[in-house]
């Protein structure tokens, strides 16, 4: 594959998706789309980039799902979900009537540890919530991805990084090799296909939005839309939700930091951030 034809590639990457690929990435783009290309009758993967633009439809969206980076697991980085126990849940408890509706969007939601870990969180915290009703719904742009994430069955390895042995026991039935998520937690969550780049008004307003480690394979440009998408579902009194390393400096002014709590933002003008500091 020469650069003309990495370029190609690249193009049709940040186009469809928004994913920056530059040259360090040949070798990621060599090693995912090899069986694409063999799967729908291209010789090499120089011919699949050659022929890309014209493509079916299914011959895309294979290859958007392979250049897709799908690494996630239960309860990652910790950090997010002790937000979410300690002042997203208490904050939202107290601000919302007790026959209101909470919704949560998980952005990027892989395959499904994400949303699962905040609906087991729920679960736990359902005094707290006072019978208030949550919905969480998880989109991603990979099909295959979601696929896993509807069927909630997850390796010893997947459940071994960051679920707590409890939440094991309480929420997980063992088959052969293999642990699946009750039809408790699987119920509680929605899955839908959706790609950033797109229209997002299918979700709805939100209560709670997650989107972690999703920024950082993005430009500038795809940065500001990205955020000002998000910014126009989230109700003013809402949270954000962003990871460790990613940063709304330079790219919006629809929200603000919440003073002393990392990764965590709410929307500029609404005062929630205001109320968390009161």
């Amino acid at each position: 594959m020469n650069d003309a034809e990495m370029k190609l590639i690249s193009d049709f990457a940040l186009k469809q998706s928004g994913i920056v690929l530059n040259e360090s990435k040949a070798y990621l783009i060599e090693s995912r789309l090899g069986s694409i290309a063999g799967k729908h009758g291209f010789e090499t993967i120089a011919a699949l980039a050659r022929g890309l633009a014209v493509a079916p439809l299914s011959v895309q969206r294979d290859v958007v799902d392979a250049l897709t980076t799908n690494e996630t697991f239960f309860f990652r980085d910790k950090t997010p979900f002790t937000l979410f126990e300690e002042v997203i849940l208490p904050a939202l408890a107290a601000r919302r009537p007790a026959d209101s509706r909470l919704r949560i969007w998980c952005a990027a939601a892989s395959t499904g540890q994400e949303p699962y870990s905040l609906a087991m969180l729920v679960l736990k915290h359902r005094r707290l919530l006072a019978g208030r009703k949550v919905e969480i719904v998880g989109t991603d742009i990979s099909p295959s991805a979601l696929e896993r994430a509807r069927e909630g069955l997850y390796s010893q390895f997947e459940v071994q990084r960051g679920l707590p042995v409890q939440m094991l026991m309480d929420h997980f039935t063992q088959e052969g090799t293999s642990w699946r998520i009750s039809k408790e937690v699987r119920d509680m969550v929605r899955f839908a296909e959706l790609n950033l780049m797109g229209p997002m008004s299918q979700v709805g307003p939100q209560d709670v939005i997650y989107c972690r480690n999703v920024l950082i394979y993005f430009n500038n440009e795809t940065k500001r839309k990205v955020l000002d998408g998000l910014g126009g579902l989230l109700r003013q009194d809402g949270f954000l939700v962003l990871g460790a390393a990613e940063t709304m400096i330079g790219h919006t002014e629809k929200f603000v930091r919440a003073d002393g709590q990392r990764g965590l933002y709410c929307p500029a003008g609404g005062g929630a951030a205001e109320r968390l500091r009161a």
